[in-house]
């Protein structure tokens, strides 16, 4: 390994040694606050380092990985949501009964393999990205161990994600067994000279699979709600944009070097993915009174929306990623407000509890209204230009179909969205609400983050261009 790909990977090499720092850390029996700062500050370190090699990229660190613009900007989305989530697990985890300094050693190591993902150009790195990321998360699901849903969700994760897991190893050993390489350019110079055979071909649906699983697709969806509600606040937070970014950026990646969306028939199967997660993830919401579970059903429509940038190629590379922007940026905010919110036995999940918040704290509730708006794609917030490039991205490449569908379905999620909205301002129920008491450092702290996140939304909403032309520079690298 060269100097410069040394260098290239040391964001990367950062975010193992914090893994490692926390374990010694426990080992000198820190407390949870050290922790807690040690980690972010680690974190900051990670964005410092990708910064200070931006003039380096793009870097060749052969066979298995490649650092770019396309994985800084992913890296840097999953930095930016982790330093959130991170945040978060410290009010929610300082007045819980475990134990949450090991906690972070998950976190960190899910964070690892999410950002491994986005750096990924070989089948190796690619399933060492995916399972170092599934694996902490099974932990992280059923942290909270005294909690019967917890369990029973971080056991649904374990056995689906296994057999998701053998149908990626399966499709990659088929590829393999065609294509004589496990490196997606090399799959993609035999992919051009020969052409998809059937077994190539099963192989990437295999693999597009497996793929499913993780992003909850339909109809690889029915985990979701489950590990949603069943996970501690922040744990959910992260996977609804963490492990899916990850995991859509080596979705990306691979597509584009062999072509994938050039295939009529891949183009086809995708394009009724796209469709039925639009129409069944909302229609699922619709029926929602719990807040967690409502929140995954959106999640499988908004991830139908990315896929109709997906399936624009390279020209819709920059929509997903403002796409995936503005999408972490109002979960984060809306996560943040369930964390605040839930008590040392339960998550703030079900709907009657947040009825009359705005009479208890306002600036909870204008979170939380913005957030819900974003998510709907209300103009003045991140969510409406946001989905406005994907459906410009899918208008050009002719895709009328999907964008009728993108805009119906969006009238539909507006309204439950509202629904929740509706009930943050009526009446306050008779029975009062016990406050939280937290540290009043990271308490502050909490509510700054969020107002910032608030702030970004309506930022994002109004002046969009900005990260837009930075986008821009950092794909052309």
């Amino acid at each position: 390994m060269t100097h410069l790909q040394f260098l290239a990977l040391s964001p990367f090499i950062i975010l193992a040694a914090a893994a490692i720092v926390v374990i010694l850390l426990i080992a000198f029996r820190q407390s949870h606050t050290v922790i807690q700062v040690t980690g972010f500050v680690m974190m900051c370190a990670v964005v410092f380092a990708m910064w200070y090699v931006r003039d380096t990229l793009p870097r060749q660190v052969p066979p298995l990985l490649v650092v770019d613009g396309f994985a800084a900007l992913f890296t840097g989305l999953i930095i930016f949501s982790v330093l959130v989530v991170g945040l978060l697990s410290y009010i929610y985890f300082e007045e819980r009964e475990e134990n949450p300094k090991e906690y972070y050693i998950l976190l960190f190591l899910a964070t690892l393999g999410s950002a491994v993902l986005t750096i990924s150009r070989h089948f190796v790195s690619f399933f060492i990205g995916l399972e170092l990321l599934s694996v902490s998360l099974y932990a992280l699901i059923a942290y909270l161990r005294n909690r019967n849903n917890a369990v029973e969700a971080g056991m649904k994760y374990l056995v689906l994600a296994a057999l998701s897991s053998a149908f990626l190893l399966f499709g990659m050993a088929l590829i393999y067994m065609e294509t004589g390489s496990m490196e997606f350019s090399a799959i993609a110079r035999v992919v051009d000279t020969k052409g998809m055979s059937i077994l190539f071909f099963m192989g990437i649906g295999l693999i597009l699979v497996a793929i499913g699983f993780k992003l909850a697709l339909v109809p690889f969806h029915l985990w979701a709600a489950d590990v949603y509600q069943g996970a501690p606040a922040p744990v959910t937070a992260f996977i609804a944009t963490v492990s899916k970014i990850g995991v859509f950026a080596v979705l990306v990646r691979f597509a584009d070097a062999i072509h994938l969306q050039q295939n009529t028939l891949a183009v086809t199967i995708i394009t009724v993915m796209a469709i039925a997660c639009m129409i069944v993830g909302n229609i699922l919401a619709l029926m929602q009174q719990h807040v967690k579970r409502l929140l995954a059903y959106s999640s499988i429509a908004h991830f139908g929306y990315l896929l109709v940038a997906f399936l624009s190629g390279n020209t819709g590379v920059g929509a997903a990623v403002f796409y995936l922007l503005a999408y972490s940026i109002t979960l984060l905010s809306a996560f943040g407000i369930i964390t605040l919110l839930s008590t040392t036995r339960r998550d703030a999940d079900d709907l009657s509890g947040y009825r009359g918040l705005f009479w208890r704290s306002p600036l909870m509730a204008a979170i939380f209204t913005v957030a819900l708006l974003s998510l709907a794609g209300i103009p003045l917030t991140a969510g409406f230009p946001a989905k406005f490039f994907i459906l410009t991205t899918g208008v050009q490449q002719h895709n009328w179909l999907l964008a009728i569908v993108l805009v119906l379905t969006s009238v539909v999620g507006l309204f439950y969205y509202l629904r929740i909205i509706s009930t943050l301002f009526a009446s306050p129920p008779l029975t009062p609400v016990k406050e939280r008491t937290l540290h009043p450092f990271f308490y502050a702290a909490t509510y700054a983050s969020l107002v910032v996140l608030m702030c970004l939304l309506g930022w994002l909403g109004v002046y969009p261009g900005f990260i837009v032309e930075n986008v821009r520079t950092f794909l052309s690298f």
